[in-house]
């Protein structure tokens, strides 16, 4: 698994699967298609999550704060398919298609905006997470099984820097159950996606 070669060390891990009624091929093509973020569970607890930030932008500069919300509003109109969290600050940092896409994010996910770094690579998951930061590795996988059916999984492991891991661990506590709800709920989508 490309996951494990490039994350075999990690702080946290969380792991969901579903079986999907498609071939691997349609399967994997869903994963890019689908509304990841576009289910009722999703939606609210990813506003639930932009809130802090936003009240912050909005006393900093409420004319800016306003923008980035109406934003924010207007890109999920059309759904948030990959590329949309591509847009957003995640990273494809390898992939083996039909089988694995393995996605990348760096930051300080427990802040308000998540200070979430431009760029994350295959070096970054080499020499780990800077001074500060946290390395998350999120993964999406496609198998082929014996009766037909495709399983379909999602493995997220984080990574931090010593001096990162205290804060994570407390904002982890807090957003685990949630974020949990939301793999599943995405895996959900792209069953459907899938299916059709």
């Amino acid at each position: 698994m490309l996951l494990d070669e490039l994350m075999p060390v990690y702080d946290v891990v969380e792991r969901h699967r579903t079986l999907v009624r498609a071939t691997p091929d349609a399967v994997y093509a869903a994963l890019r298609q689908a509304d990841l973020a576009g289910g009722p569970l999703a939606t609210a607890l990813m506003t639930v999550r932009l809130v802090p930030a936003m009240m912050i932008a909005l006393v900093r500069s409420p004319r800016r704060g306003l923008a980035e919300l109406r934003e924010r509003r207007a890109a999920r109109r059309g759904g948030v398919r990959l590329t949309d969290f591509e847009r957003r600050g995640f990273r494809v940092v390898a992939e083996r298609a039909p089988e694995e896409l393995v996605i990348g994010l760096l930051g300080r996910f427990w802040t308000p905006r998540g200070d979430l770094r431009a760029t994350v690579s295959v070096e970054d998951f080499k020499t780990g997470p800077p001074k500060g930061l946290a390395l998350a590795g999120w993964n999406f996988t496609v198998a082929p099984r014996a009766d037909g059916l495709t399983e379909l999984a999602t493995e997220t492991r984080v990574r931090c820097a010593d001096d990162a891991r205290a804060s994570f661990r407390a904002y982890w506590l807090v957003v685990r159950p949630g974020s949990g709800l939301i793999r599943r709920e995405m895996l959900g989508a792209i069953r459907r996606e899938a299916e059709r």
